[in-house]
Formats: C-alpha cells, sequence, structure tokens
C-alpha cells in the first residue's frame, strides 16, 4: 500500500499544483451563505462547490484574465471577472426560477450545467433534502420526473426508470461517493436500506438512460450518484430526529422512528475525519391479500387452493382416487390437492429496521485539492424482499472500504463490497418445511386420500347426494383428517417448528439463506484537459471487477467452494465547444470483457446546441450502444424456489445442479425405477415449453445459454428559459437485442422432450418439474417515451412544477408466451409539486401530488393487474437559524387511500412525520 500512494503522488502529484488560486464567498440577498454554489471556468470542464458558510477556493492553471460562472440551486447564475491571480470576490446571488444552472457531474464524468448535459440528468440536492416531503431524502426521489420508486417494504425502496424491473433492478445502478451500492450476491440495490444518512448527502444526480459507455454493464437502463459532503467543507455536529406514525389497515397504527447523528471535523488543512451513525425502526407494510392469484374467484374450498401471501400449499399433487382404491377409471376420479398453508403474517415478524455506519479520514499531504480518502461504510437491516419468493430479510449486512486517490483531474479509487445474509430466510420454505416437520407429504396425502374414498361414495350411496356436493363434503372432511396434529401459529410447538426451519440453510428441510458474497473493484479516471491547455475535455478511465460467490450451496451451485469470476473495461471521452461555445460535441467509447463472454464496445456521441441571444435555449441529440452482462444469478443459481427450480446458465454450472426426484406409481412401472437424477442441463437440453404443455400440444423448448443484452437508444431533448417558465423535455427510443428473460420450461424426468412417447407418458403422469432458465429472447424488444417537466413561480414566491412521463414497449407475446419482459411500468404519470420555502420569514411548505397510470405487473413470485392510484404527500417547515434548527412536520399518502405497486406486497398506507434537524 505503501509504495502504491508513493506511486499514485509521483504519477499525479504535478496535476496537483495550480497556477492561478481564486476564493471568495458566495451568499444570498439576504447575505445568507448559499452552501453547495456552483464555482464554474466558463468555457472549460473546471469548477469547485462553495461549503457550508459559502466560502470557496478555486485553482486552475489557466492564467488571467478569464471568467467564473457562479450558480446556485434556485439562484440566477452571476459571472465574475478574474483578472489577477489570489484574487477574492464577493458574490451575491438573486433568486430565480430557473433550475437548469445547477451543476452536475454524472452525466460527463466532468462539471457542467444542467442545462448543457448531452443527456437526461436529475438533480436533488441540499434544498430538495430539506423541502422533500416524502419521510426521506430517498422517498423523496419518486417526486423526479422520469423517475419511479417501486416500494417492496417500508425499508426497502426500488428506482425504475424507463421501465423493464422488479425489485431486483438488475438494470439500474446505484454509486454511493462512487462506490457500487450492490449487494454482490442480490445484483441489485436494497434501496437506502444499507445506503447513506440524509445529514451526509450533498447531492443525487440520476441519468434515466444507458450509460454503459462511460460506467459499463451496470449502468443499463438509468444510475443514480449519491455524493457525501466533505469534513472539510462540512464540519461539526449535525443531528436529526423523526418520529412519527405508520397507518395501514392490515397492520393498524404503529410508532415509526428515525434518527442520526454526524460529526465532521478538519484538524488542519491537511487532515479531517467524519463520522456517521443513522437508526430507523417501524413496522412494515403487511402483506394479507390470500386469494389464488393463479385460480381468480378460487378460496379456501378448492382443494387445490394457492394462495397469494400463503406459503406452504405449494406443494401438490394429483391424486388418482380410483388407482388408490383399486376401482375402475371413472368411478371416482382424480384430482389436484395442495397441502393448508400458513399465512405470510404467522411467518415474518413485520419490524422494520435500517442501520448505517459509516466512518472516513480525508488527508491532503500538500494543503491543496490532491486528497488521499479511507472511506468505510456498514449498513445492517431488517426488511421484505419479494424476488421468486417473499424473503424475510433479517439482520442483512453489507460492508464497503475504499481507498482513493484523486485531484480535480483523476481520481483512482479500490473498494470492496461484501454483504452476509444474516439471518434471512425465505418465507415459502418456511411454510413448506414446517408443515414437513410434523408430517410428510407422503403421509399428509396419503391420509387424504384414504379419508376422500370413503366419505365421497358414502355420500353417493347412503347420503343421497350429487357427485359434486359429495366431492365438496369428502374434500373437506380429508383436508381435516390430514390435518390432525397441524403445528398452530403462536403456539410453543409451532415455534419451536418455525426457530429450527429458519436456522436451516439446506431448503430440503429448512428456509435460511447463507450467503457472503463479496466483490472486488478497482476503477479510476484522468481529464488531461490541463495537459492540452484546455483545448477540449478528454477523459480516460478504466475498471476491473472480481466476484467472490459465496453461498454455501443455499444460492448458487457453491457447495463445493466459492465460485470466482471477473471482468474489466477502458473508456474515452472527448468533448469540445464551438461556435462560440453554443455547439457543444461529446464522444464516448468504452470496452468491456467479461471472461465468459466476448468482448463488447458501447459508443455514445452527442451533441447540444445553446441557442438565443441570451443563451436560454438548448437543444440535443444523442445516440449510444450498451450493454448489460448476465448476473450473477443467472449465470451460477442453483436454487429450488418452490414454485420452479431455477438453474443458471454458466456452461460449468449445468452439471453442478444436481438433484432427485420421486417418480409416481405409473412412471415406475415404465422406467423401473422410483427415483430420477436430474443435471440442471436438462432444463436447459431436454425441456418443453410451459404454456404448450398446459395447451395439450408439448412443444420443445431448449433454451439457449444466456449471452449479453444489448441496447441501442436514441434520445432528443430540448431545456429552456422562457420568461418566468423553466422547460426541460425529452424523448427517447430503446431497441433491445438479446433481451435477457426467465423462461419457465416442463422438464420430463424420464424420457427425451420430442421423442413423442417416454417424454409424454411423464407429462401426462405428472412427472415433471418446473425449471427456471436465463436466457435470451430471440427478437428484438423496443421501447419508447418521453418526459416534460414545467417550473415557475406564481403568485409572486411561490412554486410551482409539473411533470408528465409517458413510456411504453413492444414486444410478441403471442410468439413467445412464456417469457416475462417485466416491464412494470405504467404507461402514464403525472406528479406535480406547489410550495413557498419563505411563506413568511423561516417559514415554508410543500405539497407533492403523484398519479400513476393502471399497468401489468409482471415478476416470478406473481403477475398481475396494478390498478391506478394518487398519492399527496406535504410538509411544513421553520427554521430557527439562532440555534441552526430546522423543524418539520409532514406525511405521505395523506389521503390514506392505500395502494400497492406490485403484486403481492403489503398496501401501502400513510406516514405521518415531525422531526427536528440541527445542522451547524
Amino acid at each position: 500500500m505503501k509504495k502504491l500512494i508513493i506511486f499514485s503522488m509521483m504519477l499525479f502529484g504535478a496535476a496537483s499544483f495550480a497556477q492561478t488560486t481564486v476564493t471568495g464567498k458566495v451568499v444570498d440577498e439576504n447575505n445568507e451563505p448559499i452552501p453547495g454554489a456552483n464555482v464554474v471556468l466558463v468555457g472549460k470542464a473546471e469548477g469547485t462547490t462553495a461549503d457550508f458558510d459559502g466560502n470557496f477556493t478555486f485553482n486552475t492553471s489557466q492564467e488571467p484574465p478569464f471568467q467564473l460562472r457562479i450558480t446556485g440551486i434556485g439562484f440566477s447564475d452571476f459571472v465574475a471577472d478574474v483578472t489577477t491571480n489570489n484574487q477574492v470576490l464577493s458574490i451575491t446571488l438573486s433568486e430565480a426560477s430557473t433550475i437548469l444552472d445547477e451543476i452536475v457531474i454524472s452525466a460527463s464524468r466532468t462539471p457542467e450545467r444542467i442545462f448543457e448535459s448531452p443527456v437526461s440528468v436529475e438533480r436533488f440536492g441540499l434544498k430538495d433534502i430539506k423541502n422533500t416531503t416524502a419521510e426521506s431524502f430517498y422517498g423523496g426521489l419518486q417526486n423526479l420526473k422520469g423517475v419511479d420508486i417501486n416500494t417492496n417494504s417500508l425499508t426497502f425502496q426500488s428506482i425504475n426508470t424507463r421501465g423493464f424491473a422488479t425489485f431486483a433492478n438488475t438494470r439500474f445502478l446505484q454509486l454511493v461517493d462512487g462506490m457500487d451500492n450492490s449487494a454482490p450476491g442480490l445484483n441489485f440495490v436494497l434501496g437506502n436500506l444499507v445506503g447513506m444518512s440524509e445529514l451526509e448527502v450533498q447531492s443525487v444526480e440520476i441519468l434515466p438512460g444507458a450509460s454503459s459507455a462511460l460506467y459499463g454493464a451496470g449502468a443499463f437502463n438509468g444510475i443514480l450518484f449519491m455524493t457525501s459532503k466533505s469534513p472539510f467543507d462540512f464540519e461539526g455536529i449535525s443531528f436529526y430526529a423523526k418520529t412519527g406514525l405508520t397507518s395501514q389497515e392490515a397492520a393498524g397504527d404503529n410508532q415509526y422512528y428515525d434518527i442520526g447523528i454526524r460529526a465532521a471535523h478538519a484538524f488542519s488543512d491537511k487532515l479531517a475525519v467524519k463520522a456517521n451513525l443513522s437508526f430507523l425502526q417501524g413496522e412494515d407494510w403487511h402483506a394479507v391479500r390470500t386469494d389464488d392469484i393463479n385460480r381468480p374467484g378460487a378460496d379456501r374450498t378448492n382443494p387445490a387452493f394457492d394462495g397469494l401471501n400463503i406459503y406452504g400449499d405449494e406443494a401438490s399433487t394429483i391424486l388418482n382416487f380410483d388407482s388408490a382404491a383399486g376401482l375402475p377409471a371413472g368411478t371416482i376420479g382424480s384430482a389436484e390437492v395442495s397441502r393448508t398453508g400458513y399465512e405470510e403474517r404467522d411467518l415474518v415478524n413485520y419490524g422494520a429496521q435500517s442501520v448505517k455506519t459509516d466512518f472516513s479520514v480525508y488527508y491532503r499531504p500538500f494543503a491543496d485539492d490532491f486528497e488521499i480518502i479511507y472511506q468505510g461504510r456498514i449498513g445492517r437491516g431488517n426488511t421484505i424482499y419479494q424476488g421468486a419468493n417473499r424473503y424475510a430479510v433479517r439482520g442483512f449486512n453489507l460492508q464497503q472500504h475504499k481507498i482513493e486517490f484523486r485531484n480535480d483531474n483523476f481520481f483512482l479509487r479500490g473498494y470492496i463490497v461484501s454483504e452476509n445474509a444474516g439471518d434471512s430466510y425465505d418465507t415459502r420454505f418456511t411454510g413448506l418445511n414446517i408443515n414437513n416437520r410434523w408430517k410428510s407429504n407422503t403421509q399428509w396425502f396419503t391420509e387424504y386420500a384414504q379419508t376422500y374414498i370413503p366419505t365421497f361414495l358414502g355420500g353417493i350411496q347412503q347420503g343421497g347426494l350429487t357427485r359434486e356436493q359429495a366431492s365438496t363434503a369428502a374434500h373437506a372432511a380429508a383436508r381435516q383428517a390430514a390435518d390432525t396434529g397441524r403445528l398452530i401459529p403462536g403456539t410453543p410447538e409451532f415455534q419451536a417448528a418455525f426457530d429450527a426451519v429458519t436456522a436451516d440453510g439446506d431448503l430440503t428441510t429448512g428456509s435460511r439463506f447463507i450467503d457472503n458474497t463479496k466483490f472486488r473493484h478497482i476503477n479510476g479516471n484522468y481529464n488531461l484537459a490541463h495537459l492540452i491547455n484546455n483545448w477540449a475535455d478528454i477523459q480516460v478511465g478504466g475498471s476491473f471487477r472480481e466476484y467472490e460467490l459465496n453461498s454455501a450451496g443455499t444460492i448458487f451451485t457453491d457447495i463445493d467452494g466459492p465460485i470466482s469470476y471477473n471482468e474489466f473495461g477502458a473508456y474515452a471521452q472527448l468533448q469540445k465547444k464551438f461556435l462560440d461555445d453554443r455547439l457543444k460535441f461529446t464522444g464516448s467509447v468504452r470496452y468491456d470483457k467479461n471472461e465468459f463472454f466476448d468482448g463488447f464496445f458501447s459508443p455514445r456521441v452527442a451533441l447540444g446546441y445553446t441557442a438565443g441571444t441570451n443563451r436560454n435555449h438548448n437543444i440535443r441529440i444523442s445516440a449510444q450502444q450498451g450493454f448489460r452482462n448476465p448476473t450473477t444469478q443467472d449465470l451460477f443459481i442453483g436454487l429450488n424456489a418452490g414454485a420452479a427450480i431455477l438453474v443458471g446458465s454458466a456452461p460449468d454450472n449445468l452439471d453442478r445442479d444436481i438433484r432427485r426426484f420421486d417418480v409416481t406409481p405409473d412412471g415406475q412401472n415404465l422406467i423401473g425405477q422410483s427415483t430420477v437424477e436430474i443435471l440442471g442441463r436438462a432444463a436447459y437440453e431436454n425441456a418443453y415449453s410451459v404454456s404448450s404443455v398446459i395447451a395439450g400440444a408439448p412443444e420443445v423448448a431448449n433454451a439457449e445459454l444466456v449471452q449479453p443484452e444489448e441496447i441501442i437508444t436514441f434520445e432528443a431533448g430540448y431545456r429552456g428559459q422562457i420568461g418566468k417558465f423553466t422547460i426541460d423535455l425529452s424523448g427517447y427510443f430503446n431497441q433491445y437485442s438479446n433481451f435477457i428473460l426467465n423462461q419457465n420450461v416442463f422438464v420430463p424426468l424420464y424420457g427425451t422432450a420430442g421423442d413423442n412417447g417416454l417424454s409424454l407418458l411423464a407429462l401426462q403422469n405428472g412427472d415433471r418439474q418446473v425449471y427456471q432458465t436465463y436466457t435470451n429472447l430471440t427478437e428484438n424488444v423496443d421501447s419508447w417515451g418521453g418526459t416534460i417537466g414545467i417550473d415557475t413561480k406564481v403568485f409572486g414566491n411561490f412554486d410551482l412544477g409539473v411533470n408528465y412521463t409517458y413510456a411504453d414497449f413492444d414486444f410478441d407475446r403471442e410468439r413467445f408466451p412464456d417469457f416475462l419482459t417485466s416491464f412494470n411500468t405504467p404507461e402514464h404519470r403525472i406528479k406535480a409539486s406547489f410550495g413557498n420555502t419563505e411563506l413568511f420569514k423561516n417559514f415554508g411548505f410543500n405539497f407533492n401530488y403523484r398519479w400513476s397510470d393502471s399497468f401489468l405487473w409482471e415478476a416470478t413470485f406473481a403477475v398481475g393487474d396494478v390498478p391506478a392510484y394518487s398519492v399527496l404527500d406535504a410538509q411544513i417547515n421553520y427554521s430557527v437559524p439562532s440555534i441552526k434548527s430546522v423543524f418539520k412536520a409532514g406525511g405521505s399518502n395523506l389521503l390514506a387511500d392505500e395502494y400497492f405497486q406490485a403484486v403481492g406486497t403489503g398496501l401501502i398506507g400513510a406516514i405521518y412525520y415531525v422531526s427536528w434537524t440541527i445542522n451547524p
């Protein structure tokens, strides 16, 4: 490490010495400092940010004279002339309605105004955090145009932009201070469960489109950047406390509280440290929908009932009563029967919790912009995650540790992200294996048949009942007899079985997940502009990542030890302005290589033109190509999820998944054995499509092994200031090829798919197993959409904003009926905000309204319609400058009109809160 530090300092040290230094302070018209004000060299890609007191220091190799543009959120921009070195500026910004002068970094990896960004970008800064109506800053992101948040649970909200996302949103990347915040084994971000405290957030930026050209495979449909406050710029002790109620019809009213503290101190102009701690506790949204989604209208009197939030009733079989009784076919008949399950509320403690801690050391060896940073983040939480099943995430732990070297022209960082599943478990397997602990499936179904047969015959022969009446009575009696001895929730016997099952990592007998997966990542970026006298902004960079899968066989096929693989990438970008800085060209390209797949190039080209005498109109167009590598689960999963067995399609994974199945007596007579061994490759090489089997005309469905998914995207947009109105609109068209999807197939337990013989008998006898494969669609999928946002001031200084988002896609569903596209995005969305940050001295308020159109939710857990819904949030706040405090009261979903955003989750109720925040 010592050698690495010395080498980095030698390599980049020269770039840290600037020829010209400008200092100053930025205040508003009331002489109050403007924290986070942006200071940018006009015509160049160089800039800095004012600290909490409005002070800034700007270093550049440019010699005077030159100009600096100073901007702040909600303020008009100001251009200052710099004529000498070490000049001191005093800047006063006046309020304005525009938000387009805010500075973002994510769109091009260099500071630039939103107004001139080559692609769509949204920003959420300190002022937005203060004024958000949501209970948390993260929840407030859903009010941005083009941004959706799907609420999985109270502490797990999943961001979605431009569609194609479940809660496991592997198409969206989230970076916290440059570190990928995805859980390595899950491949997706658990919202802000183990993210950043709102006291620590300086800004949030969201790119709602493909960004592979700069950020690689993960930034496929969008990317979120959270940037923390520097302890050099934001010192002191900060604190917040929130409390209130969550209100839901199913759960009642429950206390909710969230507290956090931040401490930062600069010991000198060379050394500074900071630390954060936050704790959230509440009651999650109870999921109590128990209808049989696969059999609309069916209730629990149906012998094959399989309730949505009921687990254990997935164990089912077809009972041939005639065969069991030795009677002629058609005497009694047969029926599909499922075991009696347990409701989710009996298997889950709905207590939601999030604990986030971090500690950072910043060292500036030369007392200038060159920094060496250590940062460690540890998050722990309890939540509910809905994937193939519903998972009770308990004691989940995510750690991130980073060392970074950087200055204004470069960064070089290395970090490790590791997860520990804690005491997390699968609710479906909890129900299944609690049932199996008191009575095996074989015994239960045998007792069911033994009671059903005489009861049915007696009802016909002695009771004078019709066949339908006799069947109903016989099923009720059979279930009651088979359920004799059933463990009842709330009893010590049930609790003992529950504890044993959830502590057992073998899913044939238990339900616990064991996961200690991690990845190691190195990436760097160098801006060459200062070396070529800022003729253009030229950047180069690259990254390397190594995965280490370690689930002890509970998720991946790593029963014999961890699985490792790696990927790397490199990129370059050029930005150049022409025509008096009105025309801006951006061109970039990236090459990425995963060890399982061929390398892939991701180019991007964008043009932006600033028009108007006052340079208040900007038109942009862009085109880019991107890709997404299959995830660790796409490649190496080996999991019996109950409804299907999930098998990843990495070539050496196909023979690692080995399972044994019992066959029916009819099947045993055909093949001369009672059990068979099936390899995972059978899902890809010996299977029938589910839809064709259900339709009665089985067709072979041998899925291809998964390949990287590709996208070509075109975008056009306009940003402008017309009088008091700020307008930001964009439209896009995406074309996906090799679209990664899951396909459910039937694997016959004997015979060869397509043999027109033994395999068809296996299907007929019920000797078949559903597998979920990871493969690609052979045809393109198109999606398109657009957003428009208008912001203005009305009635003097009241803020009014309205935005609309449209999204749609095209896919040949009739030709590929077994594919779930999981677009999961409403076609129409409308959002509006109204407020005043200074209704009277130190008092402000804000309202947010959201309306979402109905849409189809598709996921492996469930498929169904999500009705349209409307949500109203509001807050009032009062500042007390003498004690550096802000008091706030508000609520989310104030109308308490409960709604859901995905089939199977709990209904989202209302949250009412009050808070006290102290910021020095």
